[in-house]
């Protein structure tokens, strides 16, 4: 097998939509679909760890979600305020949003069937940790494996974000390139929560690609609503079937490690992985673990279903 075929990103029609995707490793490699988080652009999974990824002998792609990167813009909702956030907590008024999780869902579903893949191995980071579940719960034919890295089952019991955090989360969008290659330094700086060398080197050039590749606010605030709109997975997580190992980090500022927690004892035979020192990102040094942990549960959901 060759470990260096890579497919240059391109557009297809999913679920009525046009998501933008990117394939890493052979063709006949066993699939596994990356799903990433709120308003993170696909090449927030870095292409090394895409590259090592696809060295063990998976065929990695990963995709832009609706409303981000290069794939379709959708339109409707207004920003959301903290009264209505306030009422989501105190009141349990829903918060109303164009789309919801589940459409997420179905475009990972859409991308499959225009890819030709029956079913795949599913990795999500945090708001992708989510629509990776739902999957597991709404199409489980379709999934091999699901590993849920630092997301949560939408249980309002599980602690919040941190004041830092959440202060990131609702921040108003950046009104200049400057302004927003400074906001995107310290923003992970927060979402790391220590000192990572390596990652903070190569922040200046995240920042330009994802400049480049083109910022979508208003999409950023429709998938917030849509989280906040598909209230709790907790019960109906308990119908999930796929192998689950569930990836958290010990300081994950964002989504608290009850969240990690919460989910695995939600999913009948989840493994649990609390890794030492993480916070709400995939930082360099923690690669081999996350890698390692990955490669071991998806090969090994395989040789069970052999």
């Amino acid at each position: 097998m060759t470990t260096l075929a890579h497919q240059l990103p391109q557009l297809t029609r999913a679920n009525g939509i046009d998501i933008c995707y990117e394939i890493f490793g052979d063709a006949n490699a066993e699939p596994l679909l990356l799903i990433m988080g709120l308003g993170a652009q696909m090449i927030h999974w870095d292409d090394e760890f895409c590259r090592q990824l696809a060295a063990r002998g998976f065929r990695v792609i990963r995709f832009d979600n609706r409303d981000i990167g290069k794939s379709s813009r959708m339109s409707g909702g207004k920003r959301l305020t903290a009264l209505e956030l306030l009422k989501l907590r105190f009141l349990k008024v829903p918060v109303a949003a164009p789309y919801r999780l589940a459409d997420m869902a179905r475009d990972t579903i859409g991308l499959m069937d225009a890819l030709g893949i029956r079913t795949a191995h599913l990795v999500g980071a945090s708001m992708g940790g989510m629509i990776a579940q739902e999957v597991a719960i709404t199409f489980p034919e379709r999934v091999r494996s699901l590993t849920s890295i630092m997301s949560t089952t939408g249980n309002p019991k599980v602690p919040g974000p941190t004041r830092e955090a959440s202060a990131v989360l609702m921040a108003p969008p950046p009104k200049s390139k400057e302004e927003y290659f400074v906001r995107f330094g310290q923003t992970w700086k927060v979402l790391r929560n220590g000192s990572f060398p390596e990652d903070e080197a190569l922040d200046p050039e995240r920042a330009r690609r994802t400049f480049e590749r083109g910022l979508n606010p208003e999409g950023v605030g429709r998938q917030l609503r849509a989280i906040l709109a598909s209230g709790s997975r907790k019960e109906r997580l308990r119908n999930v079937k796929a192998p689950t190992l569930v990836i958290h980090g010990t300081v994950d500022p964002l989504v608290h490690p009850e969240g990690g927690k919460d989910t695995a004892v939600s999913i009948p035979g989840a493994k649990l992985l609390m890794i030492e020192g993480m916070g709400h990102a995939l930082p360099i040094p923690m690669w081999p673990q996350i890698i390692d942990a990955i490669d071991k549960h998806a090969h090994g959901a395989a040789v069970k279903a052999a």
